[in-house]
């Protein structure tokens, strides 16, 4: 299935690894263009170089998603690169699991700023452009989550809000050509994941309580953000879809 990516522009956020360099990977394999973008300078560079092995086109822009400037950086030399942006994947972020009472203030400010301020900066950056092409995908990773989990208050409420602002956003924007939508992944094997002391605990337990008896890949993600990216999804839009094995709550 021609999914009609060809010769469009992808900025993924955190896309250095896991599901944020799935998700690059597909798009550019499916003829877009792709801006890989972390804060993790060198981890970023061998994942374009990676892309760009593979006969993909990749460009490696690096900076802090919580920082105006950055993002700016990140638009500038994307439009100076690609002359254009029509798909934005908003990925970054990261946790930081406390009970609430143990909870700094830092702590919740950092997931917050990583997943929602970076969501609205990357967004409102690239907002215009895509307004005027008349054309536009953006991509909001949040998560099962925004069910609530318990010592992710700081998280659950970030993925939550990523949802509330991409229903608003299509409101404001399918005038415009330009859909907003989500993909809420459950259990996912990635690198962050395993590298858990508690993995395999945290495995057994996703899995008693999902009816799909398989661990998610970031390729099921990857696969579900190139469908709401495509022609095909054209007339989705302020909607969220979970790729958890059809475990929701």
């Amino acid at each position: 299935m021609d999914l009609g990516l060809k010769g469009k522009v992808a900025i993924i956020t955190g896309s250095a690894r896991g599901l944020g360099a799935a998700t690059a990977r597909r798009l550019a394999q499916e003829g877009a263009s792709v801006v890989i973008n972390d804060i993790t300078a060198d981890r970023a560079r061998e994942t374009t170089a990676a892309l760009r092995d593979e006969g993909l086109i990749a460009h490696c822009v690096t900076g802090d998603i919580t920082k105006a400037a950055d993002v700016q950086r990140l638009v500038d030399e994307t439009l100076a690169t690609f002359g254009s942006i029509h798909i934005l994947v908003n990925n970054a972020g990261a946790p930081r699991d406390k009970y609430l009472v143990k909870m700094s203030e830092e702590e919740w400010d950092f997931v917050i700023d990583v997943m929602l301020k970076g969501a609205f900066l990357a967004t409102r950056a690239v907002m215009p452009g895509m307004i005027e092409q008349g054309w536009g995908r953006v991509i909001n990773i949040s998560s099962r989550a925004h069910f609530g989990n318990p010592t992710q208050v700081n998280y659950s409420a970030a993925k939550s809000g990523l949802i509330g602002m991409a229903k608003a956003l299509s409101m404001e924007e399918g005038k415009y050509g330009i859909t907003v939508n989500c993909v809420a992944p459950g259990f996912m094997e990635t690198e962050m994941i395993q590298a858990l002391p508690t993995y395999e605990t945290i495995k057994e337990r996703a899995l008693a309580m999902q009816p799909v008896k398989r661990p998610g890949s970031p390729d099921d993600v990857a696969d579900a953000v190139a469908f709401l990216a495509s022609e095909r999804a054209s007339f989705i839009s302020g909607e969220v879809l979970h790729v958890t094995g059809g475990r929701f709550g």
